[in-house]
């Protein structure tokens, strides 16, 4: 199976979108380093700014390690930075600071996509690591049989699960990245221009990764259906 030309062509394709993705956030965040900000606002304090004008008075505010590891956590309320981010007083460490802090305003309002991801996470992460491995199973099995039929039933469920779940990942990120970018130019952080332009450089980049992985897991999830024969393609081993 792992020498299926279609099944190569995937990974290949894969590949290249994640490689292109990584490459177009790094550039452009290197890019948004190099313009600081007018306000001088690190990162940290931009962050705080945008969840405190936002009425949110409960997130954690921390450094992380790493390049571009920053996140938060709804269930401890804790917005980690990485370092360049944390104490840079660019536009690229603006946007990605203001772009964490719009995820802690959708958690705060009940933003429905960002619930939902969060309800289907559990399953998302069993989908993404078993479910290939349970469709092998039935492939190998045969299709026609009742053992082979369950098992590549419960790993295509599984790792559709998993690919609803990056499916969902793109708007939810993209709407941070869109509340990032108002309540920047509200608070008057950063100025329409170079600022501007740099900081949607930044955020759109980053949401493109997503858009990279959503991509590749529908793909593979088209594949295994198809080898499967769900969709009427081949099902030999």
């Amino acid at each position: 199976m792992f020498f299926d030309p279609l099944y190569i062509m995937i990974i290949v394709v894969s590949m290249i979108l994640s490689g292109a993705a990584a490459w177009g956030v790094k550039s452009r965040f290197n890019r948004g380093k190099k313009v600081h900000l007018y306000s001088r606002l690190a990162g940290h304090e931009v962050a705080d700014l945008v969840l405190k004008q936002s009425g949110i008075y409960n997130v954690n505010i921390i450094r992380t390690s790493g390049f571009l590891s920053d996140y938060y956590n709804p269930v401890n309320h804790t917005l980690a930075l990485s370092p360049e981010v944390y104490d840079g007083t660019t536009a690229a460490a603006a946007g990605v600071a203001a772009h964490e802090a719009g995820h802690a305003i959708q958690h705060a309002h009940n933003y429905a996509p960002l619930w939902l991801r969060s309800t289907i996470l559990p399953v998302a992460n069993i989908g993404s690591n078993i479910g290939p491995w349970l469709i092998f199973i039935g492939l190998f099995l045969g299709v026609a049989s009742t053992f082979g039929h369950f098992f590549v039933m419960a790993g295509v469920v599984l790792f559709a699960g998993a690919t609803l779940f990056t499916v969902i990942t793109v708007p939810v990120e993209f709407n941070a990245s869109a509340r990032a970018r108002e309540k920047l130019l509200t608070l008057g952080i950063i100025h329409q221009g170079e600022e501007e332009a740099a900081v949607k450089g930044v955020l759109t980049a980053a949401g493109l990764t997503y858009v990279a992985a959503a991509v590749t897991s529908i793909m593979m999830l088209l594949y295994w259906l198809l080898r499967s024969g769900l969709l009427g393609g081949r099902n030999d081993d």
